[in-house]
């Protein structure tokens, strides 16, 4: 099914404009919590503290993708608002391109230094040590085709195909499934079989978008309108595209930074319990991210497409929407993580009742925020759909690196250890009052 750029968007439209790229969204998020659930069940606390310290850092680099994408596709549906199909694909082209030379060049470089990173995550000599090197280097032999597949989650979007980019994903997302199972419980391979699953995965998902948009052989299948073209370095649309893209890079960079930090405060506090309670976390908190991240990506082309078409009247509709849609489904999550707190710390700390315990209520007090936590970043990805990418990054930025790191440390010395789970519910908050400022300040610039 086609969905098209322009045309008047209500409700329905949006939602359903918005279901692939959130169901993508949630099949890339399986990735981490396939693997944490069966690392935690079928191995040991060590190797489960080694994946949630090693994740994040794998993440990051693979932010660079989504500000290719991110970046890329907001300046690409500018350009296709304003007719220049050509020119637009030239953009294209080249912004992959630039993304698999820098995706190839970081992997041999961390291939290299990954035992020193895994010192820096956190690990002790030993055991984790191993598990955390050993994890990474096979996870950074895929690393291009990773950042590839981060790309093109806005690219099939902006190419009016999203359908293809959730099918992938679930193709994606059932593989790396089965090859967990295959490779940790049947084989044994243990941690090093939930990389080996995840790789696999990841690499089909980078794959077929080169293949379809003729990156690899002749794109032949492809009829929509972005294509592989010929295409040199212009420095300053991959600039701008950088910076469209930028506070989705530092937003990624900035939460995963913060994982890294939450880890050596829960080190310090409980040590490696605190760790894989604190993954337990994440991986509910990627389940229900991924709900407005995938909105996001669906509904940014739709906003760079209006802006470039000076379609202002529609720019307008498309925030007051989004607003009312965000808003009521972080209601809804942060409902629905009250009342299942426990069943979703049973799935991977049933086996331990202290632990099971502790997951519980730190789940009750962290997922406060995500009442605010989609507005928040649906402000972030506003802005960059306005090919503001600084205001945008300045967004992001305040609220991780500002309020939450800032949180993170200063918290638990108050509280204590219930300190650390409630730093996202405070920063929020404060974050909420400066999205609420820069929609006013910006708000006769761009006429919404």
């Amino acid at each position: 099914m086609k969905i098209e750029l322009g045309g008047h968007y209500g409700y329905g439209r949006l939602l359903k404009t918005s279901v692939p790229s959130v169901l993508m969204m949630l099949f890339m998020s399986i990735y981490g919590v396939v693997d944490g659930f069966f690392v935690s069940n079928y191995t040991s606390t060590t190797s489960f503290a080694a994946l949630n310290m090693v994740w994040p850092a794998i993440m990051i680099v693979g932010a660079i993708g989504i500000m290719f994408g991110t970046g890329g596709s907001a300046l690409v549906a500018m350009v296709i608002g304003q007719n220049d199909r050509e020119r637009a694909n030239r953009i294209f082209s080249m912004l992959t391109r630039t993304m698999l030379l820098t995706g190839s060049i970081l992997a041999v470089l961390l291939f290299i230094f990954m035992p020193t990173i895994s010192v820096w995550l956190g690990a002790t000599e030993g055991q984790m040590l191993d598990d955390c090197t050993t994890y990474g280097r096979i996870l950074l032999c895929v690393l291009p085709l990773f950042m590839t597949q981060m790309e093109f989650q806005s690219f099939f979007m902006t190419a009016e195909r999203p359908q293809l980019g959730t099918w992938i994903t679930v193709v994606s997302g059932v593989a790396n499934m089965v090859l967990d199972y295959l490779f940790i419980v049947t084989f044994g391979w243990g941690l090093a079989g939930a990389a080996a699953a995840t790789a696999i995965s990841q690499a089909i998902g980078g794959l077929f978008p080169l293949v379809y948009f003729g990156f690899i052989g002749s794109g032949r299948w492809n009829t929509t309108q972005l294509k592989c073209v010929r295409s040199g370095r212009d420095w300053r649309n991959i600039w701008q595209a950088c910076s469209n893209g930028l506070s989705e890079f530092v937003n990624n960079i900035s939460y995963n930074v913060l994982i890294m930090c939450y880890n050596l405060q829960l080190m310090k506090l409980i040590g490696e319990d605190g760790v894989a309670v604190y993954g337990i976390i994440q991986y509910i908190a990627f389940m229900f991210a991924a709900l407005f991240i995938g909105y996001n990506m669906a509904i940014s082309p739709v906003i760079s497409f209006n802006y470039g078409a000076q379609n202002h009247t529609e720019l307008s509709s498309l925030l007051r929407k989004s607003i009312v849609i965000l808003i009521t489904a972080g209601c809804l999550l942060t409902l629905s993580s009250e009342l299942l707190a426990v069943p979703l710390s049973k799935v991977f700390v049933g086996h331990d009742e202290d632990l099971c315990r502790l997951a519980t209520h730190a789940i009750r007090l962290n997922m406060l925020s995500f009442m605010i936590w989609g507005f928040n970043n649906f402000i972030s990805a506003w802005f960059t759909s306005l090919n503001n990418g600084i205001v945008s990054a300045i967004a992001s930025f305040t609220r991780t690196f500002g309020f939450e790191m800032g949180c993170v440390f200063l918290l638990p010395a108050l509280f204590g250890l219930d300190g650390v789970w409630i730093s996202v519910d405070v920063a929020d908050c404060m974050a909420l009052i400066m999205s609420i400022f820069l929609l006013r300040k910006f708000k006769k610039r761009y006429k919404y």
